[in-house]
């Protein structure tokens, strides 16, 4: 079943996603400090006439990787390519890739933490002096040759920068992680998308799925199209805070941006594990969700809201939770 606060996005959800994207940076709130460095790195790349240094952007799901790195090709003015890690399996697929690129375009690997170590290693060259190794022929008759390749930049985003080999990641010049959204910055992208999707979005209303979006824009816009059906069937087509404080209710997340499974999974650690410390596995196995998908999704708003703490020894619930959803006094 698919979550309503599910931070990554549905292959449905890709169309409209893309009709929202921002394509410059005055059109992207939040992240200001990344967007200022990165806008200083692109002129001063242009006035030297040179390629971008290679980009790693890491952080949580839908805070806006993907979009930042098509912004950072429309403001170089130069083309983009994208790709995502897993559908690139052997040398031929990367090659192929590499080859198309005009001077000094943009290629965007998604989940790049998931290319392979094969993968990695052949990128060094055509992340250092911009040529691969391509191999014809077979058995005793292959040979090596040279590819020179067109100067680009390789934009990478991943939720998990640490699985990637070190040699690997030092080979970017620009290292930027990506952070929870403020309220305001999501009010802004809500109103902005608001008027994209063609919705009367009231000031107190935008504050209000603000509030419940877990710092994340793909959320905020997700609970903005939810809304919205609420307004056009039940309201007028407006949507203001009443409105949006009952469809939120109804969509089951509360004022604090926690859903059902939020609710569940702490519940767990308080009820069966005594607050806590337990494993990740454990939890995995009690929860019947995937290891990757409970530490990349679930756990880093809960931790960046205080809710749970990771100790070497498991997660615990921290006396903020333990207050603030079953009533223990610390």
């Amino acid at each position: 079943m698919e979550r309503i606060l599910e931070s990554v996005s549905y292959e449905e959800e890709k169309k409209w996603e893309n009709e929202l994207r921002p394509q410059q940076f005055s059109d992207f709130p939040g992240q200001d400090d990344i967007k200022d460095k990165l806008n200083v790195y692109i002129q001063a790349a242009k006035k030297r006439k040179e390629p971008l240094d290679h980009v790693l952007l890491y952080g949580p799901p839908g805070l806006g990787k993907t979009t930042l790195s098509r912004i950072i090709a429309n403001e170089f003015g130069v083309d983009f390519k994208m790709a995502s890690a897993p559908s690139i399996e052997k040398k031929g697929d990367l090659a192929g890739l590499l080859t198309s690129l005009k001077p000094y375009s943009v290629l965007f690997i998604d989940e790049i933490h998931r290319l392979n170590r094969t993968l990695e290693e052949y990128l060094y060259s055509a992340m250092e002096d911009y040529y691969i190794d391509i191999v014809t022929g077979d058995g005793i008759g292959a040979r090596s040759m040279k590819f020179q390749l067109s100067p680009f930049t390789l934009v990478g985003a991943t939720t998990r920068a640490g699985a990637l080999n070190a040699p690997f990641r030092d080979r970017f010049g620009i290292v930027e992680r990506l952070q929870f959204y403020d309220r305001g910055s999501l009010q802004k992208i809500l109103k902005r998308n608001s008027g994209l999707l063609k919705m009367n979005l009231a000031d107190d209303g935008a504050e209000e799925i603000a509030r419940r979006s877990r710092g994340t824009p793909r959320i905020a816009n997700r609970l903005l199209k939810r809304v919205r059906d609420f307004a056009d069937v039940q309201g007028n087509g407006s949507v203001d805070e009443s409105l949006a404080e009952n469809a939120l209710n109804r969509l089951g997340v509360d004022k604090l941006g926690l859903d059902m499974m939020d609710r569940k999974l702490l519940t767990l650690i308080y009820e069966k594990y005594n607050s806590g410390p337990v494993g990740i596995e454990t939890l995995s196995a009690a929860l019947s969700e995937d290891k990757d998908t409970l530490e990349d999704v679930f756990e880093p708003f809960l931790i960046q809201e205080g809710f749970i703490q990771k100790t070497p020894r498991g997660r615990i619930l921290t006396d903020f939770a333990k207050k603030t959803l079953f009533n223990v006094s610390t």
